[in-house]
């Protein structure tokens, strides 16, 4: 709504398939929005009736060929596959932001968030059929946007801008604690994906997701040396052309 859309909002799953649900206030706030949604919650519609997962199931059945992108846990569209396995015919493809082919994981040595936090849901959506990108850290940690471009981006002065330059301090002063000085660049990856394909590098490998062991919960393993050849493959992002993609961003976000 803040940039005009008018896209529906669903309510889905409240807790993972398998495990506990493991909010990220440490990381994004207590609202997801560095404690800033309280301030912007009235302005907005509530969510629509009815369950997300029945919404996915419609949202495709009425416009087969459309693009999924996913930027949290997967466990609403695994149900939604699961109930109704023909959808994954019907999606031309899924972009989930999540996993780690070459990196370290952010929440464990291994695993990235999205992945860890519904791991037996990742491993449904992987192994559905349909063509699936992994838009992982090896990428989303390749893109850093550093206080001087918040800084340009905050001085454009629209809704969308004066927004975010609300929003991303609290997620700023979490990355200093870590050594970085900028943000890391997750969600709006996959997103840039849908948009321009050509600014990441990929190659197709199946994938493999570690489910339920406490160390190894979530991590993705790509066989680039065709073990499992029976497995459904998956395009899995390498690299990104960084400066490009925020060229992207700084000229989207200008139109608001």
């Amino acid at each position: 709504e803040l940039c005009g859309s008018d896209v529906p909002v669903y309510g889905g799953a409240s807790r993972p398939l398998i495990r506990e649900l493991a909010p990220a206030d440490w990381f994004h706030g207590a609202d997801g929005l560095g404690d800033w949604g309280e301030r912007f919650a009235p302005q907005y519609a509530p969510a629509q009736a009815g369950h997300a997962v029945e919404a996915i199931i419609e949202t495709v059945r009425q416009r087969p060929g459309i693009v999924i992108v996913t930027l949290g846990p997967l466990t609403n569209l695994a149900l939604a596959v699961s109930l109704e396995p023909d959808v994954a015919g019907a999606v031309r493809e899924v972009i989930v932001m999540g996993g780690a082919a070459s990196r370290p994981g952010n929440v464990s040595p291994v695993a990235e968030a999205n992945i860890h936090n519904d791991a037996a849901a990742a491993r449904i959506v992987f192994q559905a059929g349909w063509p699936l990108t992994m838009v992982g850290l090896d990428v989303t940690c390749a893109t850093v946007m550093s206080p001087a471009y918040l800084r340009e981006l905050g001085a454009i002065g629209n809704p969308a801008t004066d927004f975010i330059a609300r929003i991303a301090p609290f997620y700023l002063n979490f990355h200093r604690t870590q050594g970085v000085e900028g943000i890391y660049v997750h969600d709006s990856s996959a997103i840039a994906y849908a948009v321009d394909a050509s600014l990441f590098t990929v190659q197709a490998a199946p994938v493999h997701v570690c489910v339920a062991d406490d160390r190894t919960n979530g991590q993705t393993i790509p066989d680039w040396r065709g073990h499992w050849p029976d497995a459904p493959s998956a395009n899995v992002c390498l690299e990104v052309d960084a400066e490009r993609f925020k060229a992207l961003y700084m000229e989207r976000l200008r139109r608001f």
